[in-house]
């Protein structure tokens, strides 16, 4: 079969007769076997996805199919897919299947979209490696003894390995940008409410986003087109109006470019990622486009701000997961007190209950004010000296990540992990629009990600800018 990493060839070859969509998920189901040993889904709906696609089969022939017929889609093992398993990756969430579809999954299958599994991540999306999954890490497919990035590193790799045409996960910090450098990807994490969060098990609520994998700029566009807009359950998603991405790819004009100067000059820079960057901003300034160095010297209080706010928002949020209702409830307890402690301490990783503990912490009485309200006030002046740069520039340029994907097991404290986040985090906290493209490899052969930041709602000339690029990276 021939190597479908383009929905619109997918797409021609389904309308001109040459092509079914169960032969396109059978394709996608014998490349999940062979590429198992990844780990990549945790569990594989295999039955129901040729079922699937039979059914649209048979629509395609009445010319009835959806907008996404023949698109094959994972998800990351956070969102709500009614009577499927949700578990965050997590034992927490032991046996737990969802009651309802989220508003992304609806729009989906309503557009004729074929889901074909859930997959492995970051336990409660916390973590830059994929390596806190309770199931084990994920490989990353080009060395497989690498991580694929973290925490939606699985939902990278399916896409990189050709295991399904695209794939959804989260971005609180760099999810979804972070593990698309790392595997040499397309990963857009939009603005902020762009799309609905109802059905995404919430992390850190004022920074969870969906975000979307592909291969390309058209089918990212495509499926922010469907999955973006309003919802009525959720009230803080955006009404602005969703433009058709996928029709505007085209850029026109020359842009105003700004890169952090900073982010060049950092210590935790590896050689060849920030060779490759300024070989894009070259290319970028000799085609014609103004470019410009810009300062950011708050640059060294977005993780520390970040992490307290998100971790903050954790100890909130995964509060909810006590053994009570649903989920892990363990054998040892005797009364009530020691159901709620004994169940979450056996249950939730370490990783999660360092961030529950540190977030608990500061929202403590003592430290409320020391800690999380001036982080929320830096957040404010973060957010808006991002916004001054973006009144006189277009895009904002530069790496996703500080080093290409590391080894499994390399990196041993969790400060060191954190910097893996060091230049996604900004378009978190100001919550813009930001995308990693590909932009070449290291001399192993591993990917490097070129990220671009625009104003909030801009995913339109993101996109188009982006699609530009890569293709004259490529």
């Amino acid at each position: 079969m021939k190597d479908f990493r383009s929905f619109r060839t997918i797409n021609q070859s389904l309308r001109d007769g040459n092509l079914s969509c169960r032969a396109i998920v059978e394709h996608y189901l014998e490349n999940i076997q062979k590429h198992d040993h990844l780990n990549v889904f945790l569990e594989v709906y295999a039955d129901e996805a040729i079922q699937h696609a039979e059914q649209i089969d048979a629509k395609l022939q009445q010319g009835k199919a959806g907008r996404l017929a023949g698109m094959v889609i994972g998800i990351k093992d956070v969102l709500c897919y009614q009577d499927h398993g949700l578990q965050a990756s997590s034992k927490i969430l032991q046996d737990f299947h969802s009651q309802f579809n989220g508003t992304a999954i609806s729009r989906l299958i309503a557009e004729d979209a074929i889901i074909i599994g859930r997959q492995n991540c970051d336990e409660f999306a916390m973590g830059s490696s994929n390596e806190n999954s309770a199931f084990g890490p994920t490989r990353n497919g080009v060395g497989e003894n690498r991580v694929p990035g973290g925490s939606s590193g699985a939902s990278a790799v399916s896409v990189q390995m050709e295991l399904c045409t695209a794939a959804l996960g989260s971005d609180t910090g760099g999810s979804v940008r972070q593990p698309a450098a790392f595997c040499g990807v397309v990963g857009l994490k939009p603005t902020y409410s762009r799309i609905s969060r109802y059905g995404l098990l919430a992390y850190a609520s004022s920074f969870d986003t969906i975000g979307i994998f592909t291969n390309n700029i058209e089918d990212n566009a495509l499926l922010l087109e469907i999955i973006a807009g309003q919802d009525d359950f959720d009230s803080t998603v955006s009404h602005e109006p969703v433009p058709a991405y996928s029709q505007q790819l085209g850029y026109k004009g020359k842009a105003r470019v700004a890169y952090i100067a900073e982010t060049l000059e950092n210590e935790g820079l590896n050689t060849e990622v920030k060779e490759r960057t300024l070989q894009a901003i070259d290319l970028i300034r000799k085609d014609g486009h103004e470019v410009e160095a810009v300062h950011f010297p708050l640059l060294k209080y977005l993780l520390p701000t970040y992490y307290i706010l998100t971790m903050a928002e954790a100890s909130s949020n995964l509060s909810r997961y006590d053994g009570v209702k649903y989920g892990y409830r363990t054998p040892h307890a005797h009364n009530l007190e020691q159901m709620y402690k004994i169940s979450r301490s056996e249950a939730f990783g370490e990783e999660v209950k360092s961030r529950i503990m540190l977030g608990t912490f500061v929202l403590s009485a003592s430290y409320y004010d020391a800690y999380y309200t001036k982080a929320q006030k830096v957040r404010r002046l973060l957010q808006e000296a991002t916004f001054k740069i973006l009144d006189s520039f277009d895009f904002i340029v530069l790496p996703t990540t500080p080093t290409t994907a590391f080894k499994i097991g390399e990196t041993a404290s969790p400060l060191e992990m954190y910097l893996a986040d060091l230049f996604t985090v900004q378009a978190s906290i100001a919550g813009i629009p930001a995308i990693s493209i590909p932009n070449g490899k290291d001399q192993e052969g591993m990917p490097i990600g070129l990220q671009l930041m625009a104003s909030n709602f801009g995913e339109t000339k993101l996109l188009a800018f982006s699609n530009y690029l890569m293709q004259k990276i490529i």
